[in-house]
This record gives structure tokens, sequence and C-alpha cells, in this order.
């Protein structure tokens, strides 16, 4: 196989894939139509026997009627607006006022709602005790984050059976996606007291809003043990009863993960615990419950007990979820493995190092977009020596072209003969066939990377670069969209489709007329997809493509000046 077949198979190859990936998204079943916001009715979880021995029987969980809106408290702080309900004392409700919504540019992201089901439920397990369905008051308290205040106390109070009173108390801190989260049990019985807590999100199985038909990216459950390490689950399998994931350990975290968000509860490490993973039969909608227990220290009678879990909430910024992977002593909360919800795709070992690259770069320069630009610059530089081995020999395939056409036409109906002559010829003017290829191989894993690193970087939602784009995150549309297609049409993926066709015309005219025809043709099959990709994406393939284009037409003009000579001697 020479270089061209093996440059067109990596081209086709890796657009068949991303295009299959696609239409996979855009046909799967549609989910119906949302009905009426509320919570679904699903009992509270059981442990199994061995997490806290001995365990006494849950009891079956009574529903209670969903509150209204006006049965719910609104917290703000200087990141977020948060609506706790009384019944089970739930997140319902969280928009994050640094972010836009996906959609509506004007309104801010929401991340708990009802229109997709989303909720941060917990509760009690053991007789009589306070679950998600139970009613709780409110005590009074501020409802907002003073401009001098470094926190703000909710707390929620509800009434067990036999004297056990139970508050669940709410802590949110300045400058803080995570919320802290404490049952305070009272035991007012003559008798211990054995419970357990579970703390899980609740969502509908849709992808989330404005997410890119052409651009797929994960949204689920996932857990994290020290044991089992990252595990991510898909919703078909939780509906279908055949998840996979850790379920013991005296570690780990579970979330629930979306496009640039996640959620998360993040028990104390050591702490014994139980994640479960289950399809909520009772939803008006498809939608699944994502958990952990834990067991809840042994309550004497007369005596007050407590259990902290916080959950974080909000954007994936790589800086603070490394923070809060580190042990207590060192300023975080022991959540290891946290920074592993940002998808950087398989090539995690690459892509984290490109990103912290490119954040270094921005922090120099104050804008991503010009920081996309230097980065891809800076590869660029790196690869160079590869990318100009690549070059010269396209250009010395290309100076031999009418000799290589003249073999076909003269062994044309002799394919061994061909075949030996035109390894001959390459022999004969030191040309290695596979040297335009091998050098793009070796490329390959660090530009799929980079494409991780982009796609997955929250720190780029929302962020402007100059003039038109306002949002390297979002397909760039400053032509207007195609109604019928919902196909936005912008000027950077017009130029990448330009880029693209120019490059081919410098690459070498394949003998083959079906393989000619096919170069011609992906140029227009493979970019059509940008115009779906986000602004930044397709910055970085623009900036690389012009660099490229540059670099192979200096390189290609210089190798024709001197060939042409000997092309017209010895032809």
């Amino acid at each position: 196989m020479d270089n061209r077949r093996l440059l067109l198979l990596l081209i086709f190859s890796f657009s068949m894939v991303m295009l299959w990936d696609a239409w996979q998204k855009y046909n799967q079943p549609k989910a119906p139509p949302v009905a009426a916001a509320g919570m679904a009715e699903a009992p509270a979880p059981k442990p199994s026997s061995s997490l806290h021995a001995p365990l006494p029987a849950a009891p079956a969980a009574v529903a209670a009627p969903v509150p209204e809106k006006a049965d719910t408290v609104t917290i703000g702080t200087d990141l977020f607006k948060a609506e706790i309900s009384r019944q089970g004392g739930d997140i319902v409700r969280l928009e994050l006022k640094d972010y836009r919504d996906s959609v509506r540019k004007d309104k801010d992201f929401t991340l708990f709602e009802p229109k997709h089901q989303y909720y941060a439920q917990s509760g009690l397990i053991g007789d009589g005790l306070p679950n998600h369905k139970t009613v709780f008051t409110v005590a009074p308290g501020n409802r907002e984050l003073a401009s001098d205040d470094k926190s703000l106390v909710l707390r929620l109070e509800a009434v067990g059976t036999n004297g056990v009173r139970v508050a669940k108390i709410y802590t949110f801190s300045r400058g803080s996606y995570l919320i802290g989260v404490t049952h305070e049990i009272s035991n007012g019985s003559d008798k211990e007291l054995l419970a357990h807590a579970y703390y899980q999100l609740q969502r509908d199985v849709k992808a989330p809003d404005g997410e890119s038909y052409m651009v797929s990216t994960f949204t689920g459950p996932a857990v994290f043990t020290d044991q089992e390490k990252f595990q991510k689950v898909n919703f078909a399998d939780i509906e279908a009863g055949n998840a996979k994931f850790a379920n013991k350990a005296d570690n780990g975290w579970i979330a629930m993960i979306q496009h640039y968000f996640v959620a998360a509860w993040i028990p104390e490490p050591g702490l014994p615990r139980e994640f479960y993973m289950r399809k909520l039969e009772s939803s008006q909608n498809p939608a699944v419950a994502a958990g952990v227990i834990v067991p809840v220290p042994l309550a004497a009678p007369g005596a007050t007990v407590s259990l902290a879990v916080p959950i974080f909430a909000g954007p994936q910024i790589q800086s603070t979820l490394e923070q809060l992977a580190k042990p207590q002593a060192e300023g975080g909360i022991g959540a290891q493995g946290l920074p592993l919800v940002v998808d950087y795709g398989w090539l995690t070992v690459i892509a984290a190092p490109i990103f912290w690259c490119l954040e270094a770069i921005y922090k120099l320069v104050g804008n991503w977009g010009w920081a996309i630009v230097l980065l891809t610059v800076a590869i660029k530089l790196l690869f160079f020596p590869l990318s100009a081995a690549s070059y010269k020999s396209m250009a010395k395939m290309k100076t031999v072209t009418p000799r290589l056409m003249q073999l076909k036409e003269r062994y044309g109906d002799d394919r061994q003969k061909l075949n030996q002559e035109m390894m001959a010829l390459y022999k004969r003017e030191k040309i290695n066939p596979l040297g335009g290829c091998l050098p793009i191989l070796v490329q390959i894993p660090v530009f799929i990377a980079l494409y991780w690193a982009l796609l997955g970087a929250v720190e780029i939602r929302d962020a402007p670069w100059i003039l038109w784009i306002t949002d390297l995150s979002a397909p760039d549309t400053l032509f207007g969209v195609i109604p019928v297609l919902d196909m936005p049409i912008g000027l950077l993926p017009i130029i990448m489709v330009a880029t693209m066709i120019l490059q081919t015309k410098l690459n070498p005219t394949p003998p083959d007329p079906i393989q000619a025809k096919v170069m011609l043709m992906m140029p227009y099959i493979f970019g059509i997809m940008f115009f779906w990709f986000p602004s930044g994406l397709v910055l970085y393939w623009v900036v690389n493509n012009i660099l490229s284009i540059a670099q192979q037409w200096q390189i290609t003009r210089m190798i024709e000046s001197g060939g042409k000579a000997a092309n017209d001697s010895k032809a």
C-alpha cells in the first residue's frame, strides 16, 4: 500500500468513526415529552446486611405529596442560586451564575432542575426515620450570603418515631461549589438507634439541552474507588439491569456527569459504603437514581450523632477538582480520582498535559482563543521535523507522478509488472512510499488528545475570542442556521473546508481515478461535520491546516524546482 492509499484510509476511517458516533446519537430513541415536573415516587434504598450489622428492616416508603414551588427555600450565594424542597430537604434546582444556558444565553445555566428530573436527594434508612419523601420544617435564618460572610447555613428539621428528631443542615461557602450536607440525629428514645444514610442523584436519561448531534459526550453516572478506579455506567445498562460497577468499598464517590458539569456525593475516606444504581419504575419519564449508602454512628439513648457527606455540584474546573482530590491535610477532602470526570477519552495521559500547557498559555495572554492558536503553533513546531519529512516524501511523490502515469499506461494490464516498475522507480529516486504516512501516524494521538482536551474543557465555555466568536464552546453561527437541518453556518468552518481543499491540491494526485475522486470529495464529506463543532475545535484545525499548508507549499516548491529538470531528462 502506497502512502496515498494509507493516508486516504486514515482520513476516511477517522471521518467514518465520527460520523457513525454522530449518527448513533442522532437516531437514538427519543425520550417521551416531559410531564408535569415532580419527583419520582421511588422508595428509599436498602443497604445489604454486610454494611452494618445488625440491620433493621427498612420500612416501605409512603408516598408524600409533591410540594408546590412555594414549598421550596431559595438560597443565594456568590456562585449559584439553589432551591431546597421541604419534601426530603432535597436540592431540586441549582442555577450557576457564572455560566450561561446552552440555548438561552440570556439565562444562567441550570444543573439541577425539574425539567430533567435532576435532583440531589438524601435521607435516612431506619425505623421511622425521615427520607427524601418526608416533609421538613425550615428553621429561620438568612437566605442570601452576605457580602461580609464566608458561609451560610440552612437547617431543616423533622420528627421521627419514638422521640427521634432529625435535622438536615446545609452549609454553603463563598467561592465554592462544594455544599456541606450534615444529618444530625437526636435519639430521644430509650433504645440504641442504628441507622444508615443514603445520598443519591436522580436524573432522566436524556442528553443535556443544546448538546450537538455531531459532538457526542458522556452523560450518566460514574463511580470511583481506589480498587476499581473510575467507572462510567451507561443509562441503557442501568435500565436493562446489567450495569457493572464497584458495589462496596471504604473509599470513593458517586457522580452524575454531563458535558462540562458534574454532581458528586463524596463520603469521608475510610467510611464503609455501598454504591447502587437503579431504574426508577414510578417515574413519569425514563429516569435513574445513582447513590451511595453509608452507616450512621450508633446513637445511644439521649445522645446526638451526626454524619456529614458533602456534595460537589458545578463546573468541571480542573484546578478545583484537583484541589478536592487532595487529602484533608493539604486542603482537600480526599476525593481521589475526581479530576477523571473531565472526559479526555482514551488519551487522558496525553490530553491532561496538553490542557496544562493550554492553561499556562492562557494565563499569559488572557484569552482562550489566542491560547488555542499559540498552543497549535507550539505543537506544530514540536512536530516540525516529522511534518517536514512527510511533506518532503509527498513532494517527491508529486514530482514522479508523471512517470507513474506513464508506467500505468505502459503496464496497465500487467499488475505485477506495474508494481515491480513502481518499486524500482521509488528505489532509484530514493522515495519511501510510506514516508509521508509514518510521521502522520506518530502525530495522530497528539491531535486526537488535543481534540478531547478542547472538547472537555469547561474553561472555554462562554469564552470569547475575537469579533463574532463569543463562545468557543459553541458552533460558529455567523451566517445563521439552516432550520430544516438545524445546521449552523459559520465562517470558521468554511475556512476549514477551504484549507482542506487546498491541502488536497498540494498532495500528489493518485494514479487511480477512483482514489483521486474520493480524495477530492473528502474535504467536503469530512469538513461538513465541522459546522456543528465548537468554535474552539474548528479554530485549532484551521490554524493547524494553515501552518501545514505553508510548510507543505514551501517544501513542495523547493523539491519541484529541483526535480523538474530531472523529470524532463528521464521522460
